[in-house]
Parts: structure tokens; sequence; C-alpha cells
């Protein structure tokens, strides 16, 4: 996603300074009202790459807060099985100590 981004700005950028520069070969307004258009398409460019970038930002941002929503339900789940089975494993030690102890108990006698 980022790279397709990063090629539509890149063409943007490379688009306008060639039209730029064809519409400065080829002006026949005075340099003043060149200067101005040259300005004005400036300006609308630098407002497209503000808008894309923005957009951008958003979507990443909201694709990191998905992202992060999914890791914490994954570490919550981790957790939660984690404990569930470290009951299980506490329960078979406690009852393999009973055992042993009940076994030891049948030695000492």
């Amino acid at each position: 996603m980022a790279s397709k981004s990063s090629e539509s700005i890149l063409a943007l950028l490379a688009g306008a300074a060639i039209g730029v520069g064809i519409g400065i070969l080829f002006a026949p307004d005075k340099g003043s009202n060149t200067r101005g258009k040259i300005k004005n398409s400036f300006d609308d460019l630098k407002d497209g790459v503000k808008s894309k970038f923005g957009s951008f930002e958003d979507e990443a941002k909201e694709k990191f807060s998905q992202s992060k929503d999914e890791l914490k339900e994954t570490v919550e789940s981790l957790l939660s099985q984690s404990s569930y089975k470290a009951e299980e494993a506490i329960t078979f030690l406690e009852e393999k100590l009973a055992e042993l102890k009940k076994q030891n108990a049948k030695l000492q006698k």
C-alpha cells in the first residue's frame, strides 16, 4: 500500500514538473502571468500532495489501530489459555505429589 501511494505521489510530482516546464516554454502570456499560473499550479499540487498524505496517514492510523486491537485480543486469549493450562498442570502435579506421599508413607512403615 505504501509503495503504491509513493509511486502515485512521485508520478504526480513528475507530471507537474513536466507540465510546468512545457508551460513555460510555450507560454503566450507575460512573465508575471506565467509565474502566477505556475504558482497556482504548485499550490494545487501542494494541496493534492497534502490531501494524499493526509488520507494515507489516516489509513495507516486505522490499520495500526486494528492491528493493535487484534494483538490485544490475541494476547488476552493466549493468557486465558495459558492460565487454564497452568491450572491443569498444577492439578496434575498435586495429584502426583499426593500419590508419591502415599507411596512414601507405605515405604516408611
